[in-house]
């Protein structure tokens, strides 16, 4: 048995490097004094950081990201020290970062009591990342090997895509970390039931963490809105409705942990012993998926 913590994390204007500091720390620390072990924040909180460029710049969308890339190295060590003395695992949910061939990624890096673990990019972009950001598509899909179990990351978007999750189940992975950033209730639930949908298929557990509440001094961090929640496979032993926990409300006015149990053996149990074998079962589809013409 786990303990794990999803963020319905508030987007709040932080605008020097020692109150955001202040503020990661202290929120990390809260989800880690209720017995969590591993912390995920969602997709964009690390672009919180543009709080401390100069308001002209923060509200400028091209010049947001850049203006926070000179922060990334010291956001890493700051993350790093967070997992180190706490004694977690953190994913502090994502940001755009500038690589090499001068294209910026939607990265989420994990972070473990031992140091930096790696990242995964996200792969799918929405239309909002490919005609107004230029995000760039990350490249391919990485497991993570933690004390707790066989982790991946997809994030927000990515969800909605039941390849990229098979993939990580036939990697191993047991328990897919899901950070979001939704700016409507139907974005919101998009990403929630493709989650569901990808825990049902693989008969696995996904825990899904968003931005919440509205923040007008960031033209990509507006308005957001979503509900934390641990999702597995509804079977036997499990909730019949294949929800752990959920968040109680929509969108708090402050930054909420939803801090829950997972049995990752149990969810392995129903691999083995389920109803249904809807993982095993998986490529028979290819087979069947033919129209019969008369």
């Amino acid at each position: 048995m786990i303990r794990i913590a999803a963020c319905q994390y508030a987007i709040e204007l932080h605008e020097s490097w020692e109150a955001y500091a202040a503020h990661l720390e202290s929120l990390c620390a809260e989800a880690a004094g209720q017995g969590a072990k591993l912390l995920v924040l969602p997709e964009y909180a690390g672009l919180v950081l543009a709080g401390q460029l100069p308001a002209e710049q923060r509200g400028d969308l091209q010049a947001s990201i850049e203006g926070i890339q000179p922060l990334l190295q010291d956001w890493r060590a700051l993350c790093t020290g967070i997992a180190a003395r706490l004694g977690v695992y953190l994913q502090p949910g994502s940001l755009p970062v500038r690589d090499a061939d001068g294209r910026y990624r939607n990265r989420a890096w994990l972070f473990g009591p031992g140091g930096e673990l790696g990242y995964q990019d996200k792969l799918i972009m929405t239309r909002f990342e490919r005609e107004q950001w230029g995000i760039a598509a990350g490249q391919g899909l990485r497991v993570f090997d933690t004390s707790l179990g066989r982790l991946g990351i997809l994030i927000c978007y990515d969800n909605e895509f039941p390849m990229l999750a098979r993939s990580l189940a036939e990697g191993g992975v047991d328990l897919i970390l899901a950070p979001s950033c939704t700016d409507t209730e139907a974005g919101y639930h998009r990403v929630r039931i493709g989650a569901q949908a990808r825990a049902l298929e693989n008969q696995i557990a996904v825990l899904q963490a968003p931005t919440v509440g509205l923040a007008p001094w960031s033209p990509a961090l507006d308005e957001n809105i979503g509900r934390a929640g641990l999702y597995v496979p509804p079977d036997y032993g499990m909730p019949s409705d294949g929800v752990i926990a959920e968040s109680a409300e929509l969108c708090p006015a402050t930054s909420r942990w939803l801090v829950c149990e997972l049995d990752l053996a149990e969810v392995r149990r129903v691999r083995a012993e389920g109803q249904v074998f809807t993982r095993r079962d998986w490529p028979e589809q290819f087979e069947q998926a033919r129209l019969l013409r008369s």
